[in-house]
């Protein structure tokens, strides 16, 4: 696990919420629904259009580059939302300097962005999660 999302993990998680999507296009909309509706439930709206966007580029990136199902994860600390996005996938996201013309490549700058932290873990069993760590306040 990386020692960045490590530091998170000594705190006491407030709750979580998680679904299991397939990997097709109407999935990143569906992600985007269950982040709205979860962070609705929890009284935290305010955050709801970066973490909207965010899940949105992932969930892509899931349907596109590995078409694997993926699993949409959060979980609220006392001062931290954490976002996960967990698929079949070893290979990572990478942040690159899309050019002007350029018609990709522009999804993680937005995550690197809108989020207060990312970064990727690999999994055991062959796969990543992709983490987004969001300031509650």
């Amino acid at each position: 696990m990386n020692t960045r999302r490590k530091a998170l993990m000594g705190t006491c998680m407030l709750w979580s919420c998680e679904t299991t999507l397939a990997a097709r296009p109407i999935s990143a909309s569906r992600a985007r629904g269950f982040v709205r509706d979860c962070l609705a439930e929890h009284a935290l709206s305010h955050l709801s259009s970066d973490v909207e966007l965010v899940v949105s580029e992932l969930s892509t990136n899931a349907v596109v580059h590995t078409a694997t199902s993926f699993t949409v994860l959060l979980h609220a600390y006392e001062d931290t939302l954490l976002l996960e996005v967990r698929d079949g996938s070893r290979v990572g996201p990478t942040l690159v300097a899309a050019q002007v013309l350029d018609t990709s490549g522009r999804g993680m700058a937005l995550v690197d962005g809108l989020g207060r932290d990312w970064g990727v873990d690999t999994h055991a069993d062959g796969g990543k999660s992709v983490w987004v760590t969001f300031s509650v306040r």
